[in-house]
């Protein structure tokens, strides 16, 4: 999959995007939360096609990634275990939606969540499910996303997360 976007193209993540990807994600997250490279190495490996990369010329500026699975909440454990990935699962998880701090404000994000939602649509899923902080509910309440209120099943970064679900 690959397409612009006023100006900027979108595609899937390949290995070689490994650096880029890494570096984006230590922009827009605390240590405790983000990925580091070995883990986003191995979820390139397992569902590089549930990346969403953003970039402005040759710079990565913005990406949306997540695995696929049956079950139908996130958990602390799917972000250590990309093999839990199943690409015939029922939900779109979303793990992460960065955009880089020259970048922001410029609805780049939204482009991208919104081709995960028609992407998973055209997949045949259920839908998407994320967990996000509180600040954030109503900015995901804008694409559908519903929140489902403090998840029990996940403190990831020693963070307190809600659950959101977009179903189809």
């Amino acid at each position: 999959m690959c397409s612009r976007e006023k100006g900027m193209l979108i595609r899937n993540a390949t290995l070689a995007d490994l650096k880029a990807v890494a570096s984006v994600e230590a922009q827009c997250f605390p240590a405790a939360e983000a990925a580091t490279a070995a883990e986003f190495e191995d979820r390139i490996r397992h569902y590089g096609s549930h990346f969403w990369l953003m970039f402005d010329g040759d710079l990565l500026v913005s990406f949306v990634d997540g695995f696929v699975t049956d079950e139908s909440d996130l958990t602390d454990e799917m972000y250590e275990k990309a093999d839990m990935h199943n690409e015939n699962g029922k939900w779109q998880m979303i793990f992460g939606v960065n955009t880089i701090p020259s970048h922001r404000r410029r609805g780049l994000a939204g482009k991208l969540i919104t081709r995960a939602i028609h992407d998973a649509r055209e997949q045949g899923r259920l839908g998407l499910v994320l967990t996000c902080k509180e600040r954030l509910v109503p900015y995901y309440a804008k694409f559908g996303f519903v929140n489902e209120g403090i998840t029990e099943k996940s403190s990831h970064g020693g963070v307190t997360w809600y659950q959101m679900r977009l179903t189809f």
